[in-house]
């Protein structure tokens, strides 16, 4: 009897041993392929990949050719640039590129993505324009269908592939919210106009577009389960009227162009919606519109600077705990954004200066303080090749981000 009694015992812990085993195993394969994010002290975060934490070391990716505009599709280009750019990116650490939106064809946006992943290591934060240039109106039920059925989309197309990373949600879609300088696509209702105070109005406008923003990853979070969803602001700006509305988002992603440093943005996030934070856009442009020269050193400068901010306030650091990585903007030039409708002017590498931003004070003594130079951010310049792809020419830029990120 007690022969029978132990070997049952023993077949016992056995197939306990055997399950805990499977289970162990199947936890781990579910692991390795779930991108989440760890909260530390309720308000410090890391995201996760693999089982490990992840700092997105990342690069605002878009390698328009000389003499082409917005409308080129990298994806497809039998030319492969993102074998030549993949190679100079994992040179320097670059383990993350940021892309606006998937490409025109599925099969070659897979397999430019499988090929920077299995060749370089390198992920996909993928991203939406929610519709921001096909004169969006984030209250007309018509036009929030018709996008939220595109995203869902792509995320059921996309999902699957072991480079994604994140989802990201529009690119600085609250510039649409109000008259103003560095407003673009402004959109209204009938009821927004009846209210008397402009702020009331942006409020309104803001509510709108940041609940549909949360309906979007409510639904991307019941088809996709491993990936995060990012919303990409223009700095915290309305971030107010966003806390309330925004429970399924995961990640507060904003482009920050305050010169060479952040200043208290990292305390004033995890004040405002105390969420993970990932910086979506950064940089500086390497042309000084005042002495009419390109300059090569204060963009370093610059861009070293505020990639230290971004460590100092990661997971580990000294700051804010609330920052997850960032996205320089950008890997290579764009040739065409000064006259994007004139074609003639796609093949010039224009130096002049379209808007003022005094946090770029050192060439902010430009006639009429118009410093920015749109064509000059890339961490690569590019050099025409006839017939062959453009040659790219790393700036001290790019050896400033080998030695801090590699």
């Amino acid at each position: 009897m007690k022969k029978i009694i132990i070997v049952v015992i023993s077949g016992v812990i056995a197939l306990i041993l055997i399950i805990s085993s499977l289970l162990f195993a199947f936890s781990h394969i579910q692991g390795a392929g779930r991108v989440y994010i760890k909260t530390i002290s309720g308000k410090r975060f890391q995201l996760i990949v693999n089982n490990k934490p992840y700092i997105i070391k990342g690069m605002a990716y878009n390698p328009v050719p000389i003499g082409k505009n917005h409308e080129y599709d990298f994806w497809s280009d039998a030319r492969r640039p993102h074998i030549v750019d993949g190679e100079l990116m994992k040179e320097i650490g670059v383990n993350t590129i940021r892309v606006y939106q998937p490409g025109k064809y599925v099969k070659a946006t897979k397999d430019t993505m499988r090929d920077l992943y299995n060749i370089f290591g390198i992920r996909v934060a993928m991203g939406h324009w929610l519709g921001f240039w096909e004169e969006p109106n984030y209250a007309d039920p018509v036009f929030r269908e018709r996008v939220k059925k595109d995203v869902l989309d792509m995320v059921r197309t996309y999902k699957d592939e072991k480079g994604i990373l994140v989802w990201i949600l529009g690119n600085e879609n609250n510039i649409s919210f109000s008259y103003g300088p560095q407003s673009m696509n402004l959109w209204t209702t009938e009821t927004i106009e009846k209210l008397d105070d402009p702020f009331l109005k942006r409020q309104a406008r803001a509510k709108f577009y940041y609940s549909f923003v949360n309906e979007i990853a409510r639904e991307i979070h019941k088809i996709d389960k491993l990936h995060p969803v990012v919303l990409a602001n223009a700095e915290l700006t309305d971030i107010d009227a966003a806390v309330g509305v925004t429970p399924d988002i995961d990640i507060l992603g904003c482009s920050i162009y305050r010169g060479k440093s952040f200043g208290s943005f990292f305390r004033e996030a995890q004040k405002k919606i105390n969420k993970p934070v990932l910086i979506t856009e950064f940089g500086c442009d390497r042309y000084d519109a005042f002495l009419e020269k390109e300059d090569h050193a204060i963009q370093a400068e610059f861009i070293e600077a505020e990639v230290r901010e971004v460590e100092k306030n990661i997971f580990s650091g000294t700051g804010a705990g609330n920052s997850i990585g960032c996205f320089v903007f950008e890997w290579t030039d764009e040739w065409w954004k000064l006259e994007e409708n004139d074609a003639a002017r796609w093949g010039i590498h224009d130096t002049v200066a379209s808007w003022s931003n005094g946090a770029y004070y050192f060439d902010i003594k430009a006639p009429q303080n118009l410093n920015i130079n749109e064509e000059w951010w890339g961490i690569c310049a590019l050099k025409k090749r006839s017939g062959k792809l453009d040659e790219r020419v790393p700036t001290q830029a790019y050896f400033t981000l080998k030695k801090l990120w590699k």
